[in-house]
């Protein structure tokens, strides 16, 4: 599979709408939007490059890549991107990419991210794929505006372009000592450029900018409050916008009487179909109005908890799936094993309960439809808009602020069509922010999964056979890098009772579950150290070399845990990225589950900025105790039963153990993205450490959860 192909299964794995057919600014409207300076336009470079000719469903992949780069008079930069700011500090590393190749200071880089006007078209934020992609796109155009600085000051002195040096945002001639800066060369100029596909690029070893770590780029903004999120987005005239939500998953509208909404002063109804929405002057006034319509629902009836597991299994189309992969006799191999295991695990479906809950304000100027939201795809959305108001594309944009957080939720534009809807409707702009309990009922979620596995092992330790079946949550990392003769991986896609998409670590998280699970309970069989076990059927020398190096951080196999203290280790890989973690948990003879430490070492590749990725390693693991221990949406009748952080449990400082983070930076390979894979490892690791203080193996996600409403106390596991 090309580099092409295994961004499309991303995106396909994503569950996103395909994308209608780009808009470009025409070049003078650009030029004029950004002033005299130097623009460089680049054919396509990277991936994109390699299938440039191409179509993704309805969209035709640019054969140009231009205005990615504009070096204002000011020497200033800017640089445009469709990815966007979720909080996964994209913006300070691209940014740091671009300042090495340019060679010039970090502080003179702005990034112009997530604006459909401004930035190329792109598939959207998501896969951990902005680094590997966006990054080397950034690095190649950086590296061509530097050579095209270099031979126009090379032109200014009548000099050989080869003699000069470009460093510090100056060209400089070491002969007559000359120089001129980047903005005194583009002064008064506008000039438009083609270069090569493929210009010389720093290797990572000689990175003097990228690969040190940098402080968040307004990073005071978002400490002392200054940053605006969606959510803050104020427009003159601005009014506030509610909808009318149903009683349930797939309902009907009955019946609607709004006589009483319509006495609430400023509050104006909207009705378009089943769609009804109220605005008003304030928030406060539009939730009073929303409250006094009556609306009548008929909820057909739907699944709950109770049969999630057997719902998925028995509405799977296994029948029609084909293995992702298969290899010698699976059957033959089980058959002659020494150690036999068959064992099933279950994962819940989960929230991605976002800091800032979905967002959107709409104006329309004349026929013209702008939006301020928080969104992974802006792209995607500005396509949904014009579906829904039958526009073409030029005639809508999507602007993105850096947002509160996503974790792959936020794929959609639920609340940037609702927010249009209405503003089309009051003829003013409008302002919709969801509920937390909005949030938790009409987002998508996590898929759920039951998961089958199946293998055989000889008496010396080695695995014969193995065996898997996911099915509901998706393929992703469902191989297995472990030395297995003979294998069948198969992924079977089920009727999902709930909605469902993206997920940090799509199914990820569940496949590195069941296996690094099952991995341990082989060893236990075997009577093997967990750690040997797994080292004994691994060659990999990347996934090898975290399990070595979270080990010895931990002192894994030199230290015994303490009475009521666990070990576990589990360790994973996905989107280029290679992770271990080492777990020790304490274990009440009340069957309180309290973590004490982990450690998680690292591996993708280069290392752009150590400080962010150490931030995004440990806010993975944060996120991850919750899925882990006790994050599960509950859902009956077609109702979520609950869509409250009162009820829904979220991780807190009380729960946070104590988090090592080893990283290991690979100058020699290319650098993969880091927002996803850090989720992988741990609630395996949990689940062995468990079982290594208790005896009892859970093998279902999550492994202790609240059985009411829960206190400050950790929630207990039920063996």
């Amino acid at each position: 599979m090309n580099a092409f192909d295994e961004l499309m299964n991303e995106a396909r794995q994503q569950q996103t709408d395909p994308p209608a057919r780009g808009f470009r600014l025409d070049r003078r409207e650009f030029l004029k939007t950004l002033g005299g300076g130097l623009l460089v336009c680049l054919g396509p470079v990277g991936e994109f490059a390699q299938e440039s000719g191409r179509r993704w469903q309805e969209h035709e992949l640019p054969t140009e890549l231009s205005a990615w780069i504009h070096i204002g008079a000011d020497g200033q930069v800017k640089v445009f991107t469709g990815k966007v700011e979720v909080g996964q500090n994209i913006r300070t590393s691209l940014a740091q990419l671009v300042a090495e190749e340019l060679r010039t200071p970090f502080d003179s880089i702005a990034m112009v991210m997530g604006d459909t006007d401004l930035t190329p078209w792109d598939m959207g934020t998501f896969g951990s794929r902005t680094t590997p992609t966006m990054g080397p796109q950034l690095r190649n155009m950086a590296s061509a505006a530097r050579d095209v600085l270099v031979k126009t000051a090379a032109a200014r002195w009548n000099a050989e372009a080869s003699t000069l040096t470009a460093a510090d945002g100056k060209v400089t001639n070491p002969h007559t000592r000359e120089s001129l800066t980047y903005g005194e060369l583009t002064r008064g100029e506008e000039l438009v450029e083609n270069v090569p596909n493929d210009p010389p690029l720093t290797p990572a070893a000689d990175w003097k900018i990228a690969g040190t770590p940098m402080r968040k780029v307004n990073g005071r903004d978002f400490v002392t409050g200054k940053h605006r999120y969606p959510s803050d987005i104020v427009r003159p005239e601005m009014l506030f916008g509610k909808v009318l939500r149903p009683q349930g998953f797939h309902a009907s509208l009955t019946s609607v009487d709004t006589a009483e909404a319509e006495k609430v002063p400023t509050a104006k109804i909207v009705r378009d179909g089943d769609f009804i929405g109220v605005v008003a002057d304030d928030l406060h006034s539009a939730e009073q109005a929303l409250a006094a319509i009556h609306a009548n629902w008929t909820v057909p009836p739907q699944s709950s908890n109770a049969e999630l597991f057997a719902t998925l299994k028995k509405g799977s189309t296994s029948e029609e799936s084909r293995p992702e992969f298969a290899s010698g006799s699976v059957p033959q191999a089980y058959a002659a094993s020494d150690v036999k295991l068959d064992q099933h695990y279950t994962v819940q479906y989960i929230a991605h309960t976002p800091l800032e809950p979905r967002a959107a304000v709409a104006e329309w100027s004349g026929d013209k439809l702008t939006v301020w939201t928080g969104t992974q795809r802006p792209f995607a959305v500005r396509d949904e808009l014009c579906e829904a108001f039958h526009l073409p594309a030029k005639q809508v944009r999507v602007i993105q602020p850096d947002m509160g957080s996503g974790y792959g939720g936020k794929h959609t534009g639920e609340a940037a069509v609702e927010a249009a809807r209405l503003a089309k409707a009051a003829g003013k702009p409008v302002k919709v922010i969801w509920t937390r309990e909005e949030e938790f009922t009409w987002a998508y979620f996590r898929p759920a999964a039951y998961i089958e596995v199946r293998s055989g092992t000889r008496r010396d330790g080695t695995m014969a056979s193995w065996e898997f079946h996911n099915y509901n949550s998706g393929s992703a990392a469902i191989q297995t890098l472990y030395n297995v003769p003979n294998q069948l991986i198969q992924f079977h896609s089920s009727d999902s009772p709930l909605r469902q998409g993206s997920y940090r670590s799509l199914a990820a998280a569940a496949n590195h579950f069941a296996r690094e699970v099952h991995m341990s309970e082989i060893a236990f069989a075997l009577g093997l150290d967990s750690l040997q076990f797994r080292l004994k059927n691994l060659t990999d020398p990347r996934l090898r070399a975290v399990f070595e190096a979270a080990a010895d951080k931990f002192r894994w196999g030199r230290s015994r845990p303490e009475e009521e203290h666990g070990f576990g280790v589990a360790g994973g890989f996905d989107k280029g990225d290679y992770v271990a973690a080492c777990v020790e948990v304490e274990v009440t003879p009340e069957k309180k589950i309290k973590l004490v430490r982990v450690v998680e070492a690292w591996e993708c590749g280069a290392i752009v900025n150590p400080d962010g990725l150490r931030n995004q390693v440990m806010g993975a693991c944060v996120q991850a105790i919750g899925g882990a221990m006790f994050e599960a949406i509950q859902f009956k009748d077609g109702r979520i039963l609950n869509p409250h952080l009162a009820e829904y449990r979220v991780p807190r400082f009380s729960d946070i153990p104590e988090i090592e983070v080893v990283l290991i930076d690979r100058k020699d390979l290319p650098s993969s993205g880091a927002g996803e894979t850090g989720l992988v490892a741990l609630a395996p690791a949990i689940s062995n450490a468990v079982f290594s203080a208790t005896g009892v193996r859970l093998r279902s996600m999550p492994m202790a959860p609240p059985r009411a409403i829960p206190g400050d106390e950790p929630p207990r596991f039920q063996s």
